[in-house]
């Protein structure tokens, strides 16, 4: 039975919609128009009569029947099924939601290793660990709140256990439990192997401290796990290892801790950032409240706009070392992109915010309270010891600063600092912005290899200004995602020859991950059956509820993966319209060899520099294990050249 939206869509025509509102022009297999959610000279609003969805290139909104009436009448989601049901002729009645997803039981594997992580802990197996966590000044009521744990020494516990609770071994493949062959490197030798396990799966994490990581609701979708540090010395995989990217796991959208702060960060309207989970563990048992983590990487544009929800407030509390300065600089554009307030927590030198809380809780208050403005630390730091009578620091300054200015997203704050550079380093302030004018590039490449220029719309964004960053390897992977999903039978290609790391853009990688996980979900099902059934259920329709229903549990995330989805959609109809499969199948044949040998190529370069370093901490295992991957990745470079 249909859902009342499907039904209500299934009965009115997009067109035939938005002309009630604005004049549609025909434009291929589709229409155009000026988009009328922004100012725009040339349009960029498209309308897709065969999925019936839109998409406006210039400000990026885009959906079904149901989003275009809420943007055009300004009202929620509720209030568009009623007017649109009454239009329709169809009759609201209340339903029942799905009782069960693959969601979901991916979501209950993950929280049933957690429970066994956290019983682990108390075994006689993990003594030392307990010992190492009880000394580094965690309470039992700390462990037990953030539920750390323990995973087994063993190839096969958790894999045993959660297959005896009923689940399949795909699943808890899928839920990023444990490694399968093929994917990652086996255990050597198979060394501690089932022999009974035939698929060849064996734990991801084994020996290790457990710290679950929670989605903003508090749902538990993965782990980072630290070596036990009896055998710290003698461990070949790294101090940390993380779950992989999964259904119910995206790096780039969860913060650690965020489900147990967020109502203080809302509260104090701040929010503080730190890199690790144990900084944010034990400032949380300090009373801290407010505090997060990044784990070590970037903060990216989805994480800025999930703090939003809460404050405009941040501080960075990075440990003063050059690779804390460095995961600073990386990651605030996107916060200054997004207007938000940052400041920059300077610790005590040698101390990073674990060390500095648990030592002494009221310099780590005294740091919070004299944190500096991020713009005022950055000209502190950079002007520092600098000899401006000297023409060649200035300009050193100018290039350290300026490309820092340009990244500010509020045009009074990018004036306030311009003039402030402009006083410190005595240089007129007109040459300080004709600089800053040319730091952003106009010109971009066209889908088909043609020179485009930007078009001269003042009033908003168009698609140059979303197209122009892009590499070409980026772009490519753009196009190799649009004839897939214009030619959906061949993503059973695709899925055999090309893995998500080769893809380029983090966009990208999300819809062929997606589209992967999709793949496997429905690949059983499709057992014996002939191409055109394939074709008929791996097809776009398909995939998209499949993406809605499945991908994530939160609204605004959800939104903005359909609209990169449809945008994907949209550049396929302008750039293949008249592409026939066979064609398309060459097309994906040669984009796939290209981005191999760039993943290939940049990956030996990186091996070749790890094995330089290696060599030099005269470290003879991990050289060995290097140059064996070099030659594998060498041998496969030369079998796609020949």
């Amino acid at each position: 039975m249909l859902q009342p939206s499907d039904e209500i869509k299934s009965k009115i025509d997009i067109v035939d919609l938005i002309r009630e509102y604005i004049p549609l022009k025909p434009a291929g297999v589709n229409f155009r128009a000026r988009c009328p959610f922004h100012r725009e000279k040339n349009p960029s609003f498209m309308v897709s009569p065969e999925r019936q969805i839109w998409h406006c290139f210039g400000c990026g909104k885009g959906g079904d029947i149901f989003s275009f009436v809420m943007e055009m009448e300004g009202i929620n989601f509720v209030e568009a099924l009623r007017m649109l049901a009454s239009k329709a002729g169809v009759v609201l009645r209340r339903s029942d939601p799905k009782l069960a997803s693959q969601r979901n039981r991916l979501l209950d594997i993950v929280e049933l290793a957690r429970k066994y992580y956290q019983q682990a802990l108390g075994s006689d197996e993990a003594k030392a660990v307990k010992k190492y966590l009880i000394d580094r000044g965690l309470t039992e009521d700390t462990l037990a709140e953030w539920q750390i744990g323990y995973s087994r020494d063993s190839w096969d516990s958790i894999f045993n256990f959660l297959k005896e609770k009923g689940y399949s071994e795909n699943e808890i493949f899928l839920a990023g439990m444990v490694v399968k062959r093929g994917f990652e490197r086996a255990p050597a030798n198979g060394a501690h192997t089932n022999s009974n396990n035939v698929a060849g799966f064996y734990d991801r994490f084994r020996g290790r401290i457990m710290f679950p990581i929670n989605d903003i609701n508090g749902n538990t979708v993965a782990f980072s796990a630290r070596v036990n540090p009896v055998k710290e010395e003698e461990e070949k995989m790294g101090k940390y290892i993380n779950s992989p990217q999964t259904m119910i796991y995206d790096k780039s959208k969860i913060l650690f801790g965020l489900d147990k702060a967020k109502l203080e960060i809302k509260k104090q309207d701040l929010a503080i950032i730190v890199e690790g989970q144990m900084d944010t563990i034990t400032a949380h048992q300090h009373g801290f409240k407010n505090i997060i983590a990044s784990s070590g990487t970037a903060l990216t544009r989805d994480q800025v706009n999930i703090l939003k929800r809460y404050t405009d407030n941040i501080a960075l509390a990075f440990d003063m070392d050059e690779a804390g300065e460095l995961a600073a600089e990386r990651g605030i554009k996107e916060a200054m992109a997004a207007e938000m307030n940052i400041k920059v927590i300077v610790l005590p030198s040698g101390k990073d915010p674990d060390e500095c809380i648990r030592k002494n809780p009221e310099v780590w208050e005294k740091a919070v309270a004299e944190a500096k403005l991020m713009m005022q630390y950055y000209f502190d730091k950079t002007l520092a010891g600098l000899d401006l009578d000297m023409v060649e620091n200035r300009r050193q300054a100018v290039k350290i600063l300026l490309p820092v200015i340009a990244k500010l997203g509020n045009k009074i704050e990018q004036d306030f600092w311009l003039k402030n550079l402009s006083e410190k380093i005595d240089v007129k302030e007109n040459l300080l912005r004709e600089t800053l004018s040319k730091l952003s590039p106009v010109h971009y490449q066209g889908a088909r290899g043609e020179d485009k220029t930007e078009q001269d719309d003042s009033a908003s964004p168009g698609p140059a200004e979303q197209i122009k960053e892009k590499s070409r390897v980026e772009k490519l992977s753009e196009l190799l995602l649009t004839l897939i999903l214009k030619f959906p039978s061949l993503l059973d290609y695709s899925v055999n020859h090309i893995q998500i790391d080769q893809i380029i853009g983090s966009e990208n990688q999300f819809i062929y991950r997606n589209l992967i996980f999709y793949y496997n979900n429905i690949i059983n099902k499709l057992t014996g059956q002939d191409s055109e059934d394939k074709e008929e259920i791996i097809n776009y329709h398909n995939f998209r509820q499949w993406l809605a229903n499945e991908s994530t549990s939160d609204n605004n995330l959800e939104e903005d993966q359909l609209k990169i989805l449809d945008r994907l959609v949209f550049l396929g109809d302008n750039e293949f319209y008249d592409l026939k499969i066979e064609q398309a199948k060459d097309e994906i044949i040669k984009m796939i060899v290209v981005l191999r040998k760039h993943y290939l190529f940049n990956r030996m370069k990186e091996v070749e520099k790890m094995i330089t370093q290696k060599e030099k901490e005269q470290d003879e295992e991990a050289m060995k294990e290097l140059m064996e991957e070099l030659k594998i990745l060498s041998e496969e470079s030369r079998s796609i050249e020949g």
